[in-house]
């Protein structure tokens, strides 16, 4: 799915740079371009980043 569309990231690429890093909006930006123009998709994407590093983080028993 196209989360930006002004760049055509997609929640695959946001994905995948949680899983290389990106902590944050400004990460994410940086390194796909994702809210780099408008911003509508800003709120999207940085629920698809928090959900996908929740999920890669384990968690210590």
């Amino acid at each position: 799915m196209y989360v930006c569309l002004c760049h055509g990231v997609t929640d695959r690429a946001i994905r995948e740079a949680a899983e290389n890093g990106a902590s944050g909006l400004a990460d994410l930006s940086a390194m796909t371009g994702c809210a780099g123009s408008c911003g509508s998709c800003a709120e999207l994407a940085v629920q698809i980043l928090d959900e996908t590093r929740a999920f890669a983080i384990p968690i210590a028993a």
